[in-house]
């Protein structure tokens, strides 16, 4: 396979060169050619040093650089069709190099910066040139070969990216070359990949299809890169439509925490920002929907108010935390912000007062609860940002994206067509924990919501998906409490359940999806002081969860268990205001007020719940609501017969 200079190697420097402190040393040593980093040029040595930016050094260096777009290409499999013809495969390869793809490299305006073995590396001036020569070169291929069934092909893997790159000679170098190498090796025979860079340039420019295959963590490049294919070459011009599926997608965004900010001008108070910093951080890291930039990385910031977007584009990151800390006397202020970078706009911001009197469970409560609203802002600005894009252009995380709000909406229309982006995502990413987590709990709903039409098979679909979703992924506690709410919902296997959410808050202790739908399972157990002590956690660690009409309704049944039903009606009139539509809060209500002697409102809740579900029967309700103990049971269907509602 062709390698990139310096993309896989740490330079051999010298022990004096390594030892280098000031720039004037290094740049003594590279004049003198004392260090083995020369031969493979400059840009290698720039590692040794971390004192001064990148920019710096290269202009000290007196370092060129240049826009361009650059290609890679090799044949796939090449050393298989060597072994099996070696003399063959060589006069092929040759012929196809000097007879063609030199030709056509010339005939778009483009240089050979390099050719060795199988693989050719080539700039171009421009991105649309560069696509343009590589579809016609796919294209060429594909007729060439078209009929030759007893000889296997060459078929080239392509890779373009357009990037500032650095110039040594006749030799370019830099992540944007890197880059290019890294998402060729990502195609299969016949695949011509491209950059969101190159994308950019040319979608409207050209009419060759782009399928978007996300994001890609590459070898040695700090950040993801997204990653476009193009339509396939085939004989006659025509290119395919069918996107392959790509393991590699990047399901979950990417945040860094900054330092926080001592604000009290002594700088022995340092230390508690640094420990907000660290718990958030560690707290972030136990969730699996973000990926969270090591604290060491972030450390360079401490005393730099650089620009957002700037600190963003160097981690790789698209979400920012920063904050500050001030002590006055006895008490103290943290201010928090969450800020979408490339947007440069403030998408959440708190502010903190307490005292000093026990720091450790200040820290920990403002972590707990910075960490908890996180996660629900980010996937807002995430679900905005890829309502904005093509339905063309997602991958499994996008379309997982696009499902979420659908889930909330409580029509039929609504969750087929969440099922539709769920179902997608699955395909793209077999794979996808979450994916088929929430493929799962689209069966809860279709149960609860009185949408299933055969309520065994959803219960047992459900339980699959969720098994999918563990085997993934074990170590997600969003995953760990949907498997739990889907046996004890749909299996009534409520112990199973408890353990699974134990397991859930045992990895994310904030999970406030964890402690809310576990209060639910304990209303199922009859523990309803248990239950509430749950649901307050979930509303403490996240008081503007999209999930919380599902604890709302979950206190209700809480309190209708400890015999409070004026008490559970208060609950259940509150889900109805946050959710109209949401069924269990009907059916609990009117039973509540059944037991609680208002029979006028029960009837009158009676005929709402119909209106919704024409089809509601209490003996089928009854067949498969999971309330373990017989009493609160009978009580239950006691009061939606009272109301009047049908068997």
């Amino acid at each position: 396979m062709l390698k990139p200079a310096f993309a896989d190697e740490i330079p051999r420097l010298s022990p004096r060169l390594a030892a280098a402190e000031t720039r004037n040393e290094v740049l003594s040593y590279v004049r003198a050619g004392r260090t083995s980093a020369q031969h493979h040029g400059r840009e290698s040595m720039l590692g040794a040093l971390d004192d001064n930016s990148k920019t710096e050094r290269l202009a000290a260096l007196d370092v060129e650089r240049r826009l361009a777009a650059v290609a890679f290409a090799d044949v796939a499999g090449f050393s298989a069709l060597v072994a099996r013809d070696d003399v063959g495969t060589t006069i092929r390869w040759k012929s196809l190099r000097h007879n063609f793809l030199e030709p056509k490299v010339a005939e778009y305006g483009g240089r050979l910066v390099r050719e060795k073995g199988d693989e050719l590396f080539v700039e171009f001036s421009s991105a649309v040139a560069a696509v343009r020569w590589a579809h016609d070169v796919q294209r060429g291929i594909a007729e060439s070969q078209n009929g030759d069934d007893h000889l296997p092909p060459l078929l080239l893997r392509i890779g373009i990216n357009v990037e500032d790159v650095i110039v040594d000679g006749n030799e370019l170098h830099g992540d944007g070359v890197n880059i290019a190498a890294r998402i060729q090796q990502l195609g299969k025979p016949g695949d011509t990949l491209v950059t969101a860079a190159v994308y950019e340039y040319v979608w409207n420019k050209i009419s060759i299809e782009l399928t978007d295959l996300g994001e890609h963590e590459l070898k040695n490049i700090r950040r993801p890169v997204r990653v476009y294919r193009l339509g396939q070459a085939e004989a006659g011009g025509h290119t395919g439509t069918a996107p392959a599926p790509y393991l590699g997608w990047s399901n979950r965004p990417w945040i860094a925490v900054l330092p926080f900010r001592n604000l009290s001008g002594d700088p022995k108070e340092d230390y508690f920002g640094e420990g907000i910093t660290e718990d958030i951080v560690t707290a972030l890291s136990r969730g699996r929907s973000l990926y969270v930039i090591a604290r060491d990385s972030t450390l360079r910031y401490r005393d730099q108010r650089s620009d957002p977007r700037e600190i963003a584009n160097q981690l790789g990151v698209r979400y920012i935390v920063e904050g500050s800390v001030r002590r006055v006397d006895s008490r103290l202020r943290i201010s928090a912000e969450l800020i979408d970078a490339p947007r440069l706009r403030t998408i959440w911001a708190e502010r903190y007062d307490g005292a000093t009197d026990d720091l450790f469970e200040f820290q920990d409560r403002i972590a707990a609860n910075v960490v908890a609203t996180i996660e629900p802002q980010v996937y807002e600005a995430e679900s905005e940002r890829v309502r904005t894009k093509p339905t063309a252009s997602l991958d499994a995380y996008d379309c997982l994206l696009r499902a979420l709000p659908l889930l909330h909406a409580f029509h039929a229309e609504s969750r087929q067509e969440a099922a539709a982006y769920i179902d997608r995502a699955i395909e793209l990413d077999p794979n996808y924990a979450r994916a088929h987590a929430y493929k799962a709990w689209l069966h809860v709903l279709n149960v609860g919501e009185a949408g299933s039409k055969n309520i065994l098979e959803d219960a047992a679909q459900a339980r699959a998906h969720v098994q999918r979703a563990m085997d993934a992924d074990l170590k997600d506690a969003f995953v760990l409490a949907v498997a739990a709410h889907v046996h004890a919902f749909l299996h009534k296997e409520l112990e199973l359940a408890v353990q699974l959410y134990d397991r859930a808050l045992e990895l994310n202790e904030n999970s406030a999806f964890a402690w809310g739908m576990s209060g639910i399972t304990y209303g199922y157990l009859g523990e309803g002081e248990k239950a509430l002590e749950r649901f307050r956690r979930a509303w403490r660690l996240s008081p503007f969860d999209p999930f919380s009409y599902f604890y709302l309704v979950g206190a209700g049944m809480a309190e209708f268990v400890s015999g409070r039903f004026d008490g559970a009606v208060v609950w259940l009139r509150k889900t109805l205001r946050v959710n109209p539509r949401f069924l269990p809060g009907h059916r609990h209500l009117v039973t509540a007020l059944a037991n609680a002697g208002r029979l006028s409102e029960a009837r009158d809740a009676a005929k709402e719940l119909l209106a919704l579900e024409p089809g509601f029967s209490v003996l089928t309700l009854a067949s498969w609501y999971p309330l373990r103990r017989a009493e609160n049971l009978e009580r239950y269907v006691a009061g939606l017969r009272e109301a009047g509602l049908p068997d």
